[in-house]
């Protein structure tokens, strides 16, 4: 990931090929998961379904703490995490994402509560990886698909994971998958430039925040409002962008 700001991407255009063909195959993935996972649900009773709860919530603790680890053996602001973490609650506090979030899915749904965390923790999952941002950028830039691929199998598993303890409402979280990877292919150029490995770690650390955050709330050790941390996940950007913006002046 080091080489993304010095390598020929900043001038690439986008690739010619199949347009998207790697986000909608993660997409039907995540969908095709959530049915077998909801199916066999229907077929689990209830002890083994809150085995499947503790299972979910032991794997996005275990996934958030690598993460973190991970992200800041590379960090080079050891403390962003946090301003990150304490600038983005208060804004989603303040814009009440998960309150928003928990009315729209209660909305569909007879136990929205409990599908509500699960949708949180799958977006959280899918969206925020390494594979799942520089994915649609690799297959934009030069048309390969290895990343999402990849990406896609791994999301086939959580999904199936998923959706047999929260129900085939964890497809949702396709929509959300294929607007942001969708998204992310469409400006590839004029991203590639500024994801650099510091950036990319710096993020990887509030994700895994975020995903650790996830898990305890399946686990009930401690219900964290995950929605209203989302915008955490802006900070380093925008700090990565001011500190470019100032060397370029002084």
């Amino acid at each position: 990931m080091g080489a993304w700001a010095e390598c020929p991407m900043r001038r690439a255009r986008i690739a010619k090929g199949k347009p998207l063909i790697g986000t909608i195959a993660n997409t039907l993935t995540i969908v095709i998961g959530s049915a077998v996972g909801s199916l066999a649900k229907r077929g689990l009773g209830e002890k083994y379904q809150e085995v499947l709860f503790m299972a979910m919530g032991l794997a996005a603790f275990g996934i958030g703490v690598n993460a973190i680890v991970t992200g800041m053996a590379d960090s080079v602001y050891p403390v962003l995490f946090i301003a990150s973490l304490a600038i983005g609650g208060v804004v989603g506090t303040w814009l009440d994402i998960a309150g928003r979030f928990d009315r729209f899915v209660s909305k569909r749904s007879k136990d929205g509560g409990n599908l509500s965390q699960g949708l949180s923790t799958a977006i959280m999952l899918f969206c925020f990886g390494t594979l799942s941002i520089l994915g649609p950028m690799n297959s934009a830039l030069h048309g390969d698909e290895t990343y999402l691929f990849t990406n896609a199998m791994l999301d086939l598993v959580t999904s199936m994971v998923l959706a047999s303890s929260f129900g085939f409402g964890i497809a949702l979280a396709a929509i959300v998958l294929f607007c942001w990877q969708g998204s992310i292919y469409l400006l590839a150029a004029q991203l590639a430039p500024f994801l650099t490995s510091e950036l990319m770690a710096e993020i990887t650390v509030v994700g895994g925040f975020l995903i650790l955050a996830s898990g305890l709330g399946i686990l009930k050790v401690r219900e964290i409002p995950v929605m209203n941390l989302l915008p955490s996940l802006l900070v380093p950007p925008v700090w990565f962008g001011l500190v470019a913006l100032t060397s370029g002046l002084f």
